[in-house]
């Protein structure tokens, strides 16, 4: 699939609004090219990231009294594992849809563009996006509070969830544009290498790699997001085609890895800079100064990997440094106003 983003605008996906029609509203206005379905954590603890994916896994348990989800490994897991998998092998992507209950924003945002011509005729590309495996087999655990990714069995199953689950969605959204993308949201990416997480380069490349694997069967783009550093020269050994990172914060971490860089691009693959600061530091920011910076960035990365800016600003997007669905509304809505002011400089 050829897409060339020529700096244009995406979203990351959390929102902090309530009513899904607003949150569809308000991404069409600020990312009328590339709209990404909007999260709604703020609405319903169902839409939470590391729940809004969850249904259907074996032994999950969902505690809605008081918010979390955890697997019960005390119970016989077979039966359970044995229906799940027979649905794997089947390849069965319905019976891994997002319910309308977990997933308002993304039934509204569907149904939106399939009946406004006119918002559809502005799209290059649809945005989607799931956790990331490693996160979710970090962050949700047993009952002992066991992580995840430390139960073998449990933590293959919630990986061939996820991977179903992102090409299920990929399959929705092309009935309303044939260019789609899915990133996965890898927060905990940030942790790889810490003395706190046990976590080898293997796990990384097999785990994300099997997700991506899923997208590109799909006919989707795949991404990935991660808000703090980490080895991003590891990601570039996988299939994905776009790093997401916060350019904002964190762009000297990026230039350290210029011959694992240089290879990604060569091979036409997309940088995502998070030049807009999700954070209170927002209200001091203007759109000028940002397209400054992002320009300066250009600058740098191509003195590091011999290339010019303007072939890196064609093979880049611009985007939020983080979702925005913590954040107060009025917050958001200047973030929204100021990544539509955010222009590539030539």
């Amino acid at each position: 699939m050829t897409f060339i983003p020529s700096g244009r605008a995406t979203a990351i996906g959390s929102m902090p609004y309530l009513d899904p029609e607003t949150a569809v509203s308000k991404m069409l206005r600020a990312f009328p090219s590339i709209p990404a379905w909007p999260q709604l954590p703020n609405r319903s603890f169902l839409e939470n990231m590391y729940v809004q994916y969850s249904e259907g896994l074996p032994c999950l348990v969902v505690d809605r009294e008081h918010e979390k989800i955890y697997f019960d490994t005390g119970r016989d897991i077979m039966p359970e594992m044995e229906v799940f998998y027979g649905r794997v092998i089947a390849g069965d992507l319905d019976a891994f849809a997002i319910g309308r209950d977990y997933a308002s924003g993304f039934y509204c945002f569907v149904e939106r563009l399939m009946s406004d011509s006119r918002a559809r005729a502005a799209l290059s590309c649809v945005k989607g996006q799931i956790v990331g495996p490693i996160s979710f087999g970090l962050t949700v655990a047993d009952q002992t509070k066991r992580a995840l990714l430390y139960h073998d069995e449990l933590m293959d199953a919630a990986v061939k969830s996820i991977a179903m689950r992102a090409a299920w969605q990929a399959r929705q959204l092309k009935k309303i544009c044939d260019t789609v993308m899915i990133w996965l949201d890898e927060p905990y990416l940030a942790s790889f290498g810490s003395g706190y997480v046990s976590l080898s380069e293997g796990q990384v490349l097999s785990l994300v790699g099997e997700v991506v694997q899923s997208i590109h069967e799909a006919g989707a783009l795949a991404g990935i997001h991660c808000c703090g550093n980490t080895d991003w020269s590891l990601l570039m050994k996988t299939d994905l085609d776009i790093i997401n990172f916060d350019a904002y914060s964190y762009f000297t971490g990026m230039t350290l890895y210029p011959d694992a860089l240089r290879q990604f691009i060569g091979r036409g693959k997309m940088l995502a800079f998070g030049i807009v600061p999700t954070s209170d530091k927002i209200k001091e920011e203007t759109p000028e100064r940002l397209s400054e910076k992002l320009a300066g960035q250009f600058q740098t990365l191509g003195a590091k990997i011999g290339m010019s800016a303007e072939d890196i600003s064609r093979q880049c997007l611009i985007t939020p440094s983080c979702g925005t669905g913590t954040l107060a509304e009025e917050v958001a809505d200047r973030v929204f106003e100021v990544i539509g002011g955010v222009k590539i400089k030539q």
